[in-house]
């Protein structure tokens, strides 16, 4: 019996179909299986924006496929927009929203299977979250990425150098209407902003996940590519609820192990270290940081997309896409390939007839950018949980460095010192109190990163925070320090001056002060008063996790 029997069969059941009528829907539908379209359409995000014609598409490909489709809403925040206020201490924290919003959708309407219709930082992970958790057949159909916007002088341009161009003109070297040109150009269309960012690496992810059709993460948001992938992700549902597909049956232990290694080639954000393993704790299965780095190692980068380069998106879709990329892996037998996916087909048969076709886009396995991957998680006393950083858009000469800390409680108390030419060559600026429960909320710290950039410190200056990052950054960007300082790590004793030594390639950070004086300073430590006292962040900062754990909640 299909679970839409529970509303729309029998005599027991003629009040629930009494209400299905109410809503004009005929007995040859409800006689069909109930299909969710699980949309996030709205007219905030510009990732958004296009939804209601994708959830259009993936409706026609359920109706083809003999479903009957029924949109209801998912939220989602731009973090874009959100950033450097308070609004994106409700970032991270909407992941959890979206993914209890849409069980408790799922389970009280009794759908027999799921399209999510997704696009941004964490909306995309919060139905991933909601898919595994429960295991109905269910396919995902992004939105598409932005495309990148050009300059007068013809340069390419994109989100992360909007916000550096505001450094530039805090240093002087940008004036108000250079500024205006980036207002103009940096996000010329719909869709998620165009550089391998939060929003794009996640959908990529799942693809590599096996959640998502080929091209879910790369065919742009403008392509009517994009519309006929959207009517195959709605006739492909249909196939995974008659052959019985669910996705615990494709997000594997496996699974994870080829989307970690997807992330070291590509390059993706920091951001997904904080959302795969919350991912994979709904789907029944342990990531820890460690996995990472051992992936790391051996999984050379492959990719240098922006922020780390100059290259956007839809030169990835040129390329070949996701799938190129993996089949690059392949070669040294890098992923797993006889999982199944959304497809119904195993990784090893998607990829059969896959080329890469621009190798100067996706490096050829034997001339990687790095023998090691994209992301690496450092440990020391302080991090002994561990922290993030996206080596793969550091400056070779930032791999390894030791300066003096500049500490900051906050990320508003970072800005001015940055934009006030406090900082200077060989500082550390240490932004702590931001973390899951500190915060809370965790929020992005794109704002000092790109100042730092935008002021010419790029290459001279690092930044360590309890607090994450944006796809966008780049530099010598730490994040996820854990154990937060709002729980009493170590980052809550460091003061002004203190020497801190980085060292990426061998993934250490070490706070360089004797123990002895660390006990006199952990004797005096009090814990500030919680930032937010009531509504849903003083809940959510009870509740949530650390984030070497995926900022879960308990």
């Amino acid at each position: 019996m299909m679970n839409s029997h529970q509303v729309t069969q029998g005599v027991d059941r003629a009040p629930n179909r009494s209400l299905f009528n109410a809503l004009g829907y005929t007995r040859e539908e409800l006689d069909r299986p109930l299909v969710g379209i699980v949309s996030s359409y709205n007219e905030i995000v510009p990732g958004h924006m296009n939804l209601d014609k994708i959830v259009e598409a993936v409706k026609a490909g359920v109706r083809m496929a003999g479903g009957t489709p029924i949109e209801f809403p998912a939220i989602a925040v731009c973090d874009g927009i959100a950033m450097g206020h308070i609004g994106m201490k409700y970032s991270l924290v909407t992941r959890d929203l979206i993914a209890d919003s849409t069980e408790a959708m799922a389970l009280a309407h009794q759908f027999d299977a799921l399209v999510m219709v997704p696009n941004c930082d964490k909306n995309v992970p919060g139905l991933l979250m909601a898919a595994a958790r429960l295991n109905l057949p269910t396919i995902f159909c992004s939105g598409g990425p932005m495309m990148a916007g050009h300059l007068r002088d013809g340069r390419r341009t994109c989100l992360s150098h909007m916000f550096e161009a505001v450094g530039a003109y805090h240093a002087g070297t940008l004036d108000e209407t250079g500024v205006d040109e980036y207002i103009e150009n940096a996000c010329p269309t719909c869709g998620s902003c165009s550089g391998m960012y939060t929003a794009n690496s996640m959908n990529c992810l799942t693809e590599v996940l096996g959640m998502g059709l080929r091209g879910n993460g790369t065919i742009p948001a403008v392509y009517s590519a994009r519309l006929r992938l959207a009517k195959h992700a709605g006739m492909q549902v249909m196939e995974l609820l008659k052959k019985n597909i669910r996705p615990r049956d494709i997000m594997t232990a496996e699974a994870f192990e080829n989307a970690l290694a997807m992330d070291m080639a590509l390059g993706c954000s920091t951001n997904s270290m904080l959302h795969l393993p919350a991912i994979a704790k709904e789907a029944g299965v342990h990531i820890n940081l460690d996995i990472a780095n051992e992936i790391s190692r051996r999984t050379p980068n492959l990719c240098h997309l922006a922020p780390a380069g100059e290259t956007y998106m839809e030169d990835l879709e040129r390329a070949g896409g996701v799938y190129a990329v993996m089949k690059e892996l392949t070669k040294k037998g890098l992923l797993h390939t006889d999982l199944l996916t959304c497809t119904g087909k195993t990784v090893a048969e998607n990829l059969k007839e896959v080329e890469n076709l621009d190798e100067t886009l996706i490096r050829p396995i034997d001339n990687p950018y790095s023998q090691s991957g994209g992301i690496a998680v450092l440990k020391g006393n302080l991090a002994e949980m561990g922290c993030v950083v996206k080596q793969s858009a550091v400056a070779p000469e930032m791999m390894t460095h030791e300066g003096p800390a500049r500490v900051f409680d906050s990320e508003e108390e970072a800005i001015e010192a940055i934009y006030n030419k406090k900082i200077v060559a060989g500082d550390v600026v240490v932004i702590r109190y931001e973390g899951p429960k500190g915060g809370p909320g965790m929020r992005e710290m794109l704002n000092p990163t790109s100042a730092i950039c935008g002021m010419g410190l790029g290459e001279s200056v690092a930044l360590i925070t309890d607090g994450r990052f944006s796809g966008a950054t780049r530099g010598a960007a730490i994040g996820h320090v854990s154990p937060e300082a709002a729980e009493g790590g170590l980052i809550a004793l460091v003061e002004e001056g203190d020497p801190i030594a980085i060292d990426i390639p061998n993934c250490s950070i070490r706070l360089l002060v004797s123990e002895e004086e660390l006990a006199k300073r952990r004797a005096a430590w009090v814990c500030p008063e919680p930032k937010v006292k009531t509504g849903y962040l003083a809940r959510y900062a009870r509740m949530v996790s650390s984030a070497a754990e995926g900022a879960t909640l308990s």
